[in-house]
């Protein structure tokens, strides 16, 4: 059935919409034959030392090992076809999940697209809850692909990669080449019979920030469809190979940062809204580290891919360095920031960023375990934010930019906080929530963002996908199946909702959509990977040997 999506929304002031004469690219590389290969070693096992070997990557080398044996198996049912291999006995809201995931389905010339945001029949607000997000498709994606049906993920991958090449402006100013849209929408004209795309790079959105993780999330799912069909003809384009450097030319530019995280704005991520995350976001930085990794498995080690290859290794080094030293939060850490001497100056200081312990919030010496740690939410010059937030961290484990032992942590830290972060509803996107003057000088006043609701301690049903390939890499399966059970009993009856509100999530959010895709979808890919954790692959990055791991203590060495 096709989704109608269009009216109720003006056409973007930018040149980024796609006509019938650029369907002749996509044609052509849909047409390309598609091959299942197996192969003897799986470029997970290959560390950054390889980079120096010229047949390293490129055919032959770059996607060995990629097919997925969750992969491939289509269900006649509609459920997961996962449930059929393993002889789970399906819950009774799986059924209506892929009914409502497929309702949301957006069709483009009878070709299957992608997914909106939302079908809340009940909410007269639109907005852009009717479009295409490259973020939100993610967890679809991975839906579709573990259900063994991986057209409408290519049929995805090629059209944003052709919105990629369009000219982006916001208010006169011209974006980077690299840049992907956070969103795009069908348009149909009924007088001429044609459907247009229509891309929104920033110029629409609230605030008018361009999405920076929507090139690392695009990056990200080419290799999970690489890994899950074991088609390597689609990441090996030359269309797909320059989509890859133009995304990292963005990032690995040269500048005057003398940090090899990214510097970014309020609103960048799925946090779009001014909540405090400016300056150098752990979500942003774990996937930043996690699209580099993707990309340097599929680069070729071609002239032109040489150089990002070499740009890569060498980026990653500080990248794990940086993160796994300054942004590393656990019991013994607090308390050698607690101690800090400020001022210092030199190569030899101790408090690099000077620091105030003084700045030390009251509430995280209460909510640090003995045993356990995570990545706070932010580092940068005389700052520290010591907040938790769920998705950077969640996917610092499946990149392995947290060690094991700091994976472990996490974990750790998630069962000794139970309450707090799953409550009754998983799982919170960030914690504590701010407010009162704090809430008045963060987020400007957001009247969306209030305590314990949306991005501000809010909790989200979609990151239950994220929690579970967490757990199933970390050997906690029994962590996602206690979560899991909470979310099944609520999330149906309340017809799936983006988000909750209060300190348990016990409410449904005060603005939340109904039959929102991600819920639904991040429901279906958290059941079919417990149910079948080969699906892991697909999403998860082995440790890089090759790394430094800088001498820490770790909360693992700590018994209560």
């Amino acid at each position: 059935m096709e989704l109608a999506v269009g009216g109720g929304m003006r056409r973007s002031a930018s040149h980024t919409s796609l006509s019938e004469s650029d369907d002749f690219e996509l044609t052509r590389l849909l047409s390309k034959p598609r091959i299942n290969v197996e192969r003897q070693r799986s470029f997970d096992d290959r560390s950054l030392s390889d980079v120096s070997h010229s047949g390293g990557y490129g055919r032959g080398g770059a996607f060995d090992g990629m097919y997925s044996p969750g992969g491939g198996l289509r269900s006649l049912v509609g459920t997961p076809a996962s449930s059929a291999l393993h002889s789970f006995e399906p819950h009774p809201i799986v059924g209506d999940a892929w009914e409502a995931l497929r309702r949301s389905l957006v069709f483009f010339r009878g070709q299957p697209l992608g997914t909106v945001a939302a079908v809340d029949h009940a909410s007269e607000e639109v907005l852009n809850y009717d479009q295409v997000f490259v973020r939100d498709f993610v967890p679809s994606a991975l839906a579709f692909l573990m259900n063994g049906e991986p057209d409408i993920v290519r049929n995805f991958l090629l059209k944003t990669l052709l919105l990629q090449g369009w000219e982006k402006k916001v208010d006169r100013f011209k974006l980077g080449e690299g840049a992907m849209p956070a969103s795009f929408k069908v348009m149909h004209d009924a007088k001429k019979g044609v459907e247009t795309l229509h891309a929104d790079f920033g110029e629409s959105a609230i605030g008018r920030v361009a999405p920076v993780d929507s090139g690392f999330w695009w990056i990200i799912l080419l290799r999970a469809y690489t890994k899950s069909t074991g088609d390597l003809t689609l990441a090996e384009t030359p269309e797909c190979q320059k989509g890859m450097r133009l995304i990292l030319s963005l990032c690995l530019s040269e500048g005057f940062d003398t940090f090899p995280t990214l510097l970014c704005a309020d609103g960048c991520c799925m946090i779009d809204r001014r909540m405090g995350v400016y300056g150098y976001p752990i979500e942003i930085q774990a996937l930043f580290f996690m699209s580099l990794r993707c990309a340097l498995q599929m680069l070729k080690h071609d002239n032109e891919g040489k150089e990002f290859v070499e740009k890569i290794a060498t980026r990653l080094h500080a990248l794990s360095y940086h993160m796994r030293s300054y942004f590393w939060l656990d019991f013994q850490q607090l308390n050698d920031i607690y101690r800090y001497k400020t001022e210092e100056y030199s190569h030899t200081a101790v408090n690099k960023f000077n620091v105030i312990p003084d700045s030390i919030p009251d509430w995280l010496f209460d909510f640090m375990p003995c045993q356990g740690g995570f990545f706070i939410g932010n580092v940068s010059p005389a700052r520290m934010d010591f907040r938790w937030f769920a998705l950077g961290n969640m996917i610092a484990i499946l990149s392995s930019l947290a060690t094991p032992e700091q994976s472990s942590a996490i974990m750790d830290l998630i069962e000794e906080r139970w309450e707090e972060l799953i409550g009754e509803m998983p799982l919170k996107i960030c914690y504590p929530a701010i407010e009162n003057h704090e809430w008045r000088i963060v987020t400007g006043c957001d009247p969306k963002n209030t305590r314990w609701s949306y991005h501000n301690g809010g909790s989200w049903p979609v990151l239950l996908w994220l929690l579970t390939a967490a757990c199933i890499k970390t050997g906690r399966p029994q962590i996602a199946r206690r979560a899991i059970d909470l979310a099944e009993r609520r999330l149906l009856k309340d017809g799936w909702p983006e988000y909750y509100d209060g300190k348990l999530g016990r409410y449904v959010g005060k603005q939340a959509r109904k039959f929102q895709t991600w819920s639904i979808a991040g429901y279906l890919v958290a059941k079919m990977m417990l149910e079948d954790p080969s699906h892991l692959g697909m999403i998860s990055l082995e440790e890089d040997r090759a790394m430094l791991k800088p001498v820490l203590k770790r909360s693992a060495s700590w018994t209560n």
